[in-house]
């Protein structure tokens, strides 16, 4: 059974000592962890200290002393894959980026498509967006990644059509394309990003704007998916053709 993960910044993973405190050191003593057990700090960017429980901390704070035994820098992925989200209604977005990091998704990009229905602006926005980052952030640490997603700020149609101008290989999810990702020829480096859209479908002027910046329209299956699972579907099949699940 791998250890657990925690996160500290990567200052106070070059010490011989990690002390876990504020939110990390409670999530730590939720999990009654004790010393002599094993727990993995990771600053979200590739580094891991591979630690042991020394104690609790000095001075009653609650929080968790760990000795760093080794530290490993984990490369950041290569394909790597990006998934254009259209925001979806209620906490289903927050569920999509849970589900995303937990399967291998490298940046979950939110963008505000023509026919999404919730609109981020000003205070509501930007609060959001915090969420969809602390649930990236909570999410790598329960399935033990080290390298948190990126989530960038929101983005608009011509800035989606950027990114797919600039990727190796650019998906848009259509359940009506002739082409099946599960057969789509996959480039063995770069970024592979997926557009995928809201509940009410993407419009035929984002669409034909995506095809002429070099994306290919892609179907998943026989099924038509939620906009909140279609991305966690299309990264797995992505995962496991680039050999990055193997």
């Amino acid at each position: 059974m791998q250890p657990p993960v925690f996160l500290a910044d990567r200052a106070a993973l070059e010490s011989d000592m990690v002390v876990l405190s504020g939110a990390e050191g409670r999530h730590a003593a939720v999990r009654r962890l004790r010393p002599g057990e094993r727990a993995d700090v990771a600053d979200g960017a590739g580094l891991v200290a591979e630690c042991v429980v020394a104690g609790p901390s000095r001075g009653g704070t609650g929080g968790l002393e760990l000795t760093v035994q080794a530290r490993r820098q984990v490369p950041y992925p290569d394909p790597a894959i990006t998934v254009v989200q259209a925001i979806p209604k209620g906490d289903r977005g927050e569920l999509a980026v849970e589900e995303m990091t937990e399967v291998g998704v490298d940046r979950i990009v939110p963008w505000a498509a023509a026919r999404c229905v919730p609109v981020w602006q000003g205070a509501r926005g930007e609060r959001s967006l915090d969420k969809w980052r602390l649930t990236a952030r909570e999410a790598a640490k329960q399935s033990r990644r080290a390298w948190i997603p990126d989530v960038p700020g929101l983005a608009a149609t011509a800035d989606v059509v950027r990114l797919v101008a600039g990727a190796a290989c650019a998906i848009v999810l259509d359940p009506g394309a002739g082409a099946s990702l599960g057969r789509l020829s996959l480039p063995p480096s770069g970024d592979l990003l997926v557009v995928v859209g809201p509940e009410g479908g993407i419009t035929p002027e984002e669409n034909a704007a995506f095809l002429a910046a070099g994306a290919t329209g892609c179907r998943l299956g026989p099924t038509v998916l939620r906009t909140s699972t279609a991305g966690t579907v299309a990264a797995a099949v992505l995962l496991t053709r680039s050999g990055r699940w193997s």
